[in-house]
């Protein structure tokens, strides 16, 4: 029998009794559900630029919808669906900040990678920094630019990093399980980005760290979502980290 996903994982941990959906935002960078909470997802359109066949099912009526049924979008293979999806997964989420560091995701890459062979999926701001800081960092992108590698080489480079950071977008976009599953068992696997979400279940699949998103002031971060804000332009938000308890890091 194969084991569950981790979106399945997800959506089976959400709680059972339907929840009201007060708000979907669909940005040009970020998608944002408000639910239980607001949260936060990589808007995905797809590979071709004005792609008309993307479409959301039911559009312009998500909001009659639960948040239940909206977290069932995170496995559809509409990427703008998936986006609401897993958006809706995060907004239910019920976090712990005791148990969480308040730090940025690119200074725990830095930290934790410094002197060693770092395998980065995702394209961040931070990237150059991290170069300086790290033995070597070869990073991984979809439309890979200078001095990065097309997701094609993730099976050469990622089984051979010491330090590996995957981006929460690659839930949206259906890779996140099989970028796991390359990480070397000794490696530390950092899961980062606003799209994280911040459950265990990341743990259950082989992430050792995830370091994502928590809205504490929902009215700004749609504004500015609904404004085509990039993430350093949104407010009302805290970076959280949490490191699997059953790991020693």
């Amino acid at each position: 029998m194969s084991k569950n996903s981790i979106i399945e994982g997800l959506l089976a941990d959400l709680p059972e009794k339907p929840v009201p959906v007060r708000s979907v935002c669909i940005g040009a960078h970020w998608t944002a559900v408000c639910s239980t909470h607001c949260g936060l997802a990589a808007t995905i359109i797809g590979e071709e630029v004005h792609d008309h066949t993307i479409v959301v099912r039911d559009a312009g009526h998500l909001h009659e919808k639960s948040a239940q049924e909206l977290a069932g979008y995170a496995l559809s293979k509409n990427p703008l669906e998936a986006g609401i999806g897993v958006a809706a997964i995060n907004s239910l989420l019920e976090v712990n900040e005791q148990n969480a560091a308040e730090i940025n995701a690119a200074d725990l890459l830095m930290e934790k990678g410094a002197g060693k062979t770092v395998a980065l999926v995702g394209h961040f701001p931070f990237i150059q920094k991290l170069r300086e800081r790290v033995e070597n960092l070869q990073v991984l992108e979809i439309h890979p630019g200078e001095d990065e590698y097309p997701k094609e080489a993730a099976a050469e480079i990622i089984p051979r990093a010491d330090v590996v950071g995957i981006t929460g977008s690659s839930l949206v976009n259906h890779t996140m399980d099989g970028l796991l599953d390359l990480c070397d068992p000794n490696a530390l696997v950092i899961v980062l980005g606003p799209t994280t979400p911040l459950s265990p279940v990341m743990f259950e699949h082989g992430a050792d760290i995830i370091a994502g998103s928590r809205v504490i002031d929902g009215k700004s971060v749609l504004a500015a979502v609904g404004q085509g804000a990039s993430f350093k332009q949104i407010t009302g938000v805290k970076l959280l980290a949490f490191t699997n308890p059953e790991k020693r890091i």
